[in-house]
């Protein structure tokens, strides 16, 4: 795959002797930076890692210009957009500040649709959903965006059906992810979809990333939903609660850990984080077991003992009461093949505990 990253990329461009699949990522000013490199770099590995037939990415513009990204930094195109012909494996759409400005260039959206009429499957990254919808390709479609943008896209565009919660939603041979470093999972859930499992696993591992959050996992945990607390007792216990869910975590026990009676903490809880002290201990860890059962092969018994549940059986009710799934249910549905959101997700903020 030819590098457009110039000194960001790893190495040197591989030479390869099989077809490739072709990838065009579209770009325009003001476009995040991570939304070009997170694509780019996935498939970059996956080349690296062998994967064949491997992939050739272009990044397109308008008129062929560089994309002056909305960090600042410039990255060079090597296409114009009016001159690529012939058939696309994938065609992707980046996103970024400038998303609107290139949603209303009547020039760029006709050739994103005329390009994706020969693109074997089209994808935006975070708010390049807006210029696919200003295609019209995502009409009478389920499609996701950054969280920010979500009301907004939904508004301007009734005929999609927008879910601002999941990471990334596939319709039919349609992506679309949500913000920013979403692009990494998503590419991952292509990666593995065209090469298998083991290829995509090796790519997150090479990339010292996550290992592939699964699409219907949400784009924002509890842990971000919310602000920090600015009391400076609850800030210093939430953040004791998330480093320590397998501790004792009693009411009584924090209150002496913040020196203040448990009246008093049960109080500024609920003043700074909207729940109890026992709700916000279990939530917490639910989410921690949640991320366990997505990443590891534990057993249940294990996953309750390391996220501070008595039980399997007292993590299962916890996670039907906080998900609506249980604990299997949700291992098996992040373990799919089959990557878009299945409607079990996580809550997006601690005003659902």
């Amino acid at each position: 795959m030819a590098g457009f990253l110039g000194s960001l990329s790893s190495g040197p461009a591989l030479r390869y002797r099989h077809p490739m699949r072709r990838v065009v990522l579209v770009g325009y000013d003001r476009a995040e930076l991570l939304d070009l490199a997170c694509p780019s770099d996935v498939l970059d590995a996956a080349n690296r890692l062998g994967a064949t037939p491997a992939y050739d990415l272009r990044l397109a513009t308008i008129d062929g210009g560089p994309v002056r990204c909305s960090s600042g930094l410039t990255v060079l195109a090597q296409e114009r957009l009016d001159r690529i012909r012939g058939p696309l494996d994938t065609l992707l759409v980046a996103g970024g500040l400038g998303h609107e400005d290139a949603a209303a260039d009547v020039r760029l959206v006709t050739h994103v649709r005329r390009l994706a009429a020969r693109s074997r499957r089209v994808a935006s990254v975070c708010t390049g959903a807006t210029v696919l919808a200003a295609a019209h390709l995502l009409d009478g479609r389920r499609a996701t965006t950054h969280w920010r943008w979500a009301g907004r896209l939904a508004t301007r565009y009734p005929a999609v059906t927008v879910d601002p919660a999941p990471l990334f939603v596939r319709d039919g041979h349609v992506y679309t992810s949500a913000g920013v470093t979403s692009a990494l999972d998503l590419t991952l859930a292509l990666v593995e979809d065209d090469h298998g499992p083991s290829l995509a696993r090796e790519a997150a591992r090479h990339l010292v990333t996550y290992l592939q959050r699964p699409g219907n996992q949400a784009q924002v945990s509890m842990f971000l939903a919310t602000p920090p607390p600015e009391h400076p007792a609850v800030r210093d216990l939430a953040g004791h609660i998330a480093a320590h869910p397998a501790g004792d975590l009693g009411t009584p026990a924090l209150a002496a850990r913040a020196r203040i009676s448990e009246r008093q903490l049960t109080r500024l809880f609920r003043e700074h984080l909207g729940t109890s002290p026992g709700r916000y201990v279990r939530a917490v860890r639910t989410e921690a077991a949640a991320r366990l059962l997505t990443s590891t092969a534990l057993p249940l018994s294990a996953v309750a003992r390391r996220c501070g549940f008595g039980s399997a059986e007292a993590l299962r009710q916890a996670f039907l009461d906080h998900y609506d799934a249980s604990p299997s249910a949700w291992r098996q549905a992040h373990h799919r093949h089959e990557r878009a959101s299945n409607g079990i997700r996580p809550p997006a903020s601690t005003a659902s505990i």
